[in-house]
């Protein structure tokens, strides 16, 4: 297998890779088991080196009083350097992560450079308040970079997820340090080289590698870190989310999901089949978004999941770098096993398998499975309250619109949700009452950057997107002057 991981991953600090030290973690390539790089796993000590470079590039730095245009100009020459190396981006990213290589270059790698070119267009566009009510006094807002970012990003789409954090936080003026997931710092490795190519100014942004219990703590804890984005898995979330109060640091926590994928009577049924797909399959599964609890009404059930099953079976398992492949290897062998596991669950609670629940031995030593479907006897079942994380779909029954509604809503999780349905009044009463913090519409997965994202309930805090992303990365300052002199109480003058 033709590759071209680095032999090392080590930390990016103050604009210079830092010299291989630390506890060297494997990198292994989930399409074969291969172990094909090694990362250095950064101690407290690396992670302070970093948060100090961070720390003075703001402090002392150019780039959080740039001009707005001037700022603009380096976001934008990211984006095309991005774009220029897409093919060694996607290949790191595949080799890092199985996902499918086409794919990556389609999507993941065009939305990192996209993520550039939006907040270089948003900030063009931002203005301040002013408030004239109180005729005495002129008062306006003006938006200020926080400081230093700690910002964690996850190993299911490594690239397209880290590079929105960091194109938010630079883009208002911040400076940050990135922790990649340990088990995918390949691409992210690069990226960060690329953002220095393309002219940011050393410091701005700094990348360490490691554990969450090492690497990420470390830098959650530092007393030099102003806020906290996270992206990853709810219990995480809650660890990182409780470190940072402590020093009432503020935080975005982007988490998990088991989002409800209601497909009514009333839809186009053709058009549910290929968005229920794709919901649960794309990103091999592996997707905090995935429609993985399918609610299906009862007058077209059978009908339904008979044909999701038949494509589910003709999808296109293996190679992640061929381009027929449909749905690559899983991340990990550990986190193969644990989506497999789930089949027993299933069957133990109650539910029936349809299809899947395997491994696929015939792909070789890679983490390959097969796409997986199970009828679940109720919602309470494990399957449908659990996020699996992974090519596998759970499917439920109902009559009405109301028990479609409570079904969405009777999870912990709040995150996206899905209705299909051409029936105007269905429609509406759905999106009305379903307590998820995205709702989806006769479509499968996208991403409006201008709107917020993110969840309700245990899917997380805060929300991500432009508006959103300027009140995290930003602080308020009022200033009120007076319009005339004031004739002021004399206290003290007798």
């Amino acid at each position: 297998m033709p590759h071209t991981a680095p032999t090392t991953v080590t930390s990016f600090i103050d604009g210079a890779s830092v010299a291989p030290a630390g506890e060297p973690l494997p990198v292994s390539y989930p399409a074969s088991g291969e172990r094909i790089s090694e990362l250095c796993e950064a101690d407290a000590a690396e992670v302070d080196r970093a948060v100090s470079a961070a720390r003075k590039a703001f402090d002392h730095g150019p780039w959080p009083g740039l001009a707005t245009d001037k700022r603009q100009d380096v976001l934008l020459k990211i984006r095309q350097t991005v774009l220029d190396h897409v093919d060694e981006l996607a290949l790191l990213e595949c080799l890092n992560t199985g996902l499918v290589l086409r794919e990556l270059k389609d999507r993941h790698v065009a939305r990192a450079a996209y993520n550039f070119r939006f907040f270089a267009e948003f900030i063009g566009q931002m203005a301040g308040q002013v408030y004239g009510q109180n005729p005495a006094y002129q008062t306006v807002v003006t938006r200020e970079p926080v400081g230093v970012a700690g910002l964690i990003a996850p190993w299911n789409a490594p690239l397209a997820l880290a590079s929105m954090k960091v194109a938010a936080a630079i883009a208002f003026g911040n400076t940050c340090v990135l922790k990649p997931s340990e088990q995918t710092p390949l691409a992210l490795a690069r990226f960060v080289e690329l953002l220095h190519e393309a002219g940011l100014p050393d410091g701005v942004v700094n990348l360490v590698n490691g554990r969450g219990a090492v690497t990420g703590q470390a830098l959650v804890d530092h007393p030099g870190v102003d806020l906290v984005s996270f992206t990853g898995g709810t219990e995480t979330g809650r660890q990182i989310m409780a470190s940072a109060g402590r020093r009432l640091v503020p935080t975005t926590m982007e988490l998990g999901g088991k989002s409800a994928n209601i497909i009514f009577d009333s839809a186009d049924i053709d058009q549910a089949l290929n968005g229920a797909l794709l919901g649960i399959f794309s990103n091999n599964g592996q997707q905090c978004l995935a429609g993985s609890r399918i609610l299906v009404q009862r007058s077209i059930a059978d009908d339904f999941i008979d044909r999701f099953v038949a494509r589910t079976e003709r999808i296109r398992v293996g190679d992640p770098m061929a381009d027929d492949t449909e749905l690559g290897p899983l991340a990990s062998e550990p986190h193969m096993r644990r989506v497999l596991g789930y089949a027993d669950i299933a069957t133990s609670e109650g539910g029936r398998l349809l299809t899947g629940g395997q491994r696929r031995d015939d792909l070789g030593d890679g983490y390959y499975v097969k796409p997986t479907a199970v009828m679940a006897p109720n919602n309470d079942a494990r399957v449908c309250q659990e996020e699996i994380f992974g090519p596998f779909a759970s499917f439920l029954t109902f009559d009405t619109v109301d028990e479609a509604i409570a079904l969405a809503n009777a999870s912990t999780f709040g995150l996206v949700s899905y209705v299909w349905s051409n029936d105007l009044p269905t429609v509406m009463r759905a999106t009305s009452e379903i307590r998820a913090g995205v709702v989806w519409v006769n479509t499968p997965m996208m991403r409006e950057l201008r709107a917020p994202f993110g969840g309700y309930k245990d899917s997380g805090v805060g929300r991500e997107g432009g508006e959103a992303c300027r009140d995290f990365y930003t602080e308020p300052k009022t200033v009120s002057i007076p319009t005339a002199p004031l004739a002021l109480r004399r206290l003290g003058d007798n």
